[in-house]
């Protein structure tokens, strides 16, 4: 019976390691002080099939009220942080991400947009990734054409891309993956990276979690994603900028701008010199550049005199920089390669819109 335990208890021992393996072995990958992993799939954020992206357990999907445009990407958002800490709850800035906290943003285009059972095909998948206390660090994963895996990708790449869009039309364009130096440019506040999208006041709508619509900052609250929330509280929340219930014409032009703009256009972004601060809580008009006179602008401003002239979008200059997709004219300057239809013709509708007396020059 001794031999027999002697015999037996290293073959337990080692079931033991074993067993440990398997159960961790599945469990979501990040190591906030090591260097980004070649390949997505070895963070393992999704299970099963790699391109189904179907979340591991802890990794929560997401959505905006008002989203970033880029060149008609479809976005497939999920966070996740490490067990024991949490965000915390901020009203109006961005909420306070703990470290090995990660941003999961998977852009992707359906096949044909009138009908999703043909298909889709993933580009690329960009994670912020929360290093410090201090520090978020920017990576983009490309992926391969038979939709297996994403590989890690600092110098950028150009993709081709074809899809049929809601009404039918065939677009066949050039999509550009950012560099991660063009991910700086755009997720930079006071010369440090910081997320855009996730704000209380972006975050505050339902969502559809397999068990049922909840309110989004609720499920974070009660997943143990977010700490210093009052579910009781009144609580920031800007429009959808293509959904007229949502909110009046001003606020779905400005949610629209913020989102897109405003991570520049404010006091502590690359743009902040032009003195135009293109956010929700900014209610200076002249800031919001009615009236206002560029602070420089060369052939970007057009025959244009003031960013935003009332009543005269083919005469603001803000309006001829979105409707244009010239390289040395276009705003956002990077980020797309193509004129946002829809979002252009909101904003020419809200300048439109606006008393044309207002201004005396």
């Amino acid at each position: 019976m001794k031999w027999g335990w002697m015999v037996l208890l290293p073959v337990f021992l080692v079931g033991i390691v074993i067993f440990n393996r398997c159960t961790t072995a599945t469990a979501v990958n990040v190591q906030p002080s090591a260097d980004p992993f070649k390949k997505l799939s070895d963070y393992r954020f999704f299970v099963g099939n790699l391109a189904d992206l179907q979340p591991n357990e802890g990794v929560l999907p997401y959505d905006l009220n008002s989203s970033l445009f880029t060149d008609y990407a479809h976005k497939a958002r999920f966070v996740w942080m490490p067990e024991g800490v949490a965000a915390a709850y901020s009203a109006e800035q961005m909420l306070d991400y703990p470290v090995g906290a990660v941003l999961i943003k998977n852009f992707y285009y359906e096949n044909d947009e009138r009908d999703a059972s043909l298909g889709r095909r993933i580009v690329e998948t960009r994670l912020l990734v929360k290093r410090s206390d201090e520090k978020w660090d920017a990576n983009t994963y490309v992926w391969n054409d038979t939709q297996t895996d994403a590989f890690l990708e600092i110098a950028g790449e150009n993709i081709p891309v074809a899809f049929t869009n809601t009404k039918g039309e065939k677009l066949k364009f050039t999509y550009s993956v950012p560099n991660k130096t063009q991910c700086k440019s755009c997720h930079n506040e006071g010369n440090t990276i910081m997320p855009i999208g996730p704000k209380v006041r972006n975050l505050n709508k339902n969502f559809s979690y397999e068990d049922g619509a909840m309110n989004q900052l609720d499920k974070w609250a009660s997943v143990g994603y977010l700490t210093g929330y009052d579910s009781k509280a009144e609580h920031l929340k800007v429009a959808v900028w293509d959904d007229p219930t949502s909110g009046s014409l001003d606020a779905r032009a400005k949610a629209y701008l913020e989102i897109n703009c405003g991570h520049c256009h404010s006091e502590n972004g690359p743009a902040n010199t032009s003195g135009l601060y293109l956010t929700t809580l900014n209610f200076d008009a002249n800031r919001w550049g009615i009236c206002k006179t560029p602070v420089a602008a060369g052939r970007g401003a057009g025959d244009a005199k003031v960013d935003i002239m009332p009543g005269h979008a083919e005469e603001s200059i803000l309006y001829y920089r979105m409707d244009s997709d010239d390289p040395g004219i276009m705003m956002p300057e990077i980020g797309r390669k193509l004129v946002h239809t829809e979002g252009v013709a909101l904003i020419k509708e809200w300048i439109t819109a606006m008393d044309e007396n207002r201004c005396e020059f």
